[in-house]
């Protein structure tokens, strides 16, 4: 196809690599149907160490949501807490007056499900009218996601890991606003871990998106501003691999600006809505990084199912990779 990437060139991708009808009419797991029990046996036996990494943003007031799509950073309050028990209300308010010398404290958090390390679930992206396996949009109602939910995932991400470390790879510190990775970057990153990527993989991809951040200690426009991420180019080299799910440490995983003036966030919609890929955002992947760069093994085994929330189209965790 000639010109500049549009629209029709995103009709291309999802008509060439959707997964709809693979797994069966009412399928809601998509990619995650690939992970077998004999890949979580062959997973577990990569870790050697017992070094256990979180891959997990703090989830407090300093995140990097600044209102973009409506989405802000976690609000946390406490229900019952210390000042209760030393004015005397706590026995009275909370335990019917009858002192029993236990003294409790109880907190609750007000954020939305995507406000920082999170799973898109399958009915997150509505393309044309359609969810993932070809569900109607009527199914994602203001009940929340009755196709496609986030719950779906709840027994399933666990498996091999894989970090594709571009920078390095690349020679770099971190990968520039506007970067595109291809194809071609992301064999390189796996040349550079010798590793191959294969069916059931979970895939983490590092730009150095966060290492930015951190550096300048301001996430200024990190959430939805100008990213390094997945571009065209690395849908077909995905997409043949048969992973499980992908993440990378940026606000929405896909370059920005997207490569499609007419089309936003073109590779949502090819991973989410027709190949049932589940995609992981903001995940900080510089502890990983550097450990894999320490010992040189860039493949462990990987624990992060979302938290269950039923109808939901989203889901914060706490990854972890165990080596």
């Amino acid at each position: 196809m000639t010109g500049s990437p549009n629209i029709e060139t995103v009709r291309a991708l999802c008509e060439r690599h959707s997964n709809w009808g693979r797994w069966g009419p009412d399928d809601e797991r998509g990619t995650l149907n690939l992970v077998t029990p004999e890949h979580v046996v062959a997973a577990s036996k990569l870790v050697r160490r017992g070094e256990t990494i979180s891959m997990a943003v703090p989830y407090d007031e300093e995140g990097p949501q600044t209102g973009a799509f409506g989405r802000f950073n976690p609000l946390h309050f406490m229900i019952r807490d210390g000042a209760d028990v030393i004015a005397g209300s706590s026995v009275r308010d909370f335990y019917g007056g009858v002192d029993r010398y236990f003294r409790g404290t109880d907190d609750l958090i007000i954020m939305p499900l995507q406000s920082g390390t999170q799973w898109d679930a399958l009915g997150h992206v509505v393309f044309e009218d359609k969810i993932y396996n070809g569900y109607g949009a009527e199914w994602v109602s203001s009940k929340g996601a009755l196709k496609n939910s986030v719950s779906r995932a709840r027994e399933d991400m666990v498996g091999r890991g894989v970090l594709l470390d571009v920078p390095r790879a690349l020679g770099v510190e971190r990968l520039e606003p506007g970067y595109a990775i291809g194809g071609d970057e992301l064999q390189r990153a796996a040349d550079m871990a010798q590793v191959e990527v294969s069916v059931g993989d979970f895939l983490f991809v590092r730009t150095g998106a966060i290492a930015r951040a951190r550096a300048e200690e301001d996430w200024g426009d990190y959430a939805g501003g100008d990213a390094p991420g997945l571009g065209l180019d690395s849908v077909d080299w995905i997409a043949e691999r048969d992973v499980a799910a992908v993440a990378a440490d940026t606000w929405g995983l896909e370059v920005r600006p997207n490569e499609t003036e007419d089309v936003f966030q073109p590779l949502h919609i090819v991973f989410i809505a027709h190949m049932g890929l589940w995609l992981g955002e903001i995940f900080d992947l510089e502890p990983l990084a550097d450990d894999c760069a320490d010992d040189g093994v860039y493949e462990f085994f990987f624990c992060g199912p979302p938290l269950p929330f039923t109808r939901a189209v989203g889901s914060p965790l706490n990854p972890t990779a165990i080596k």
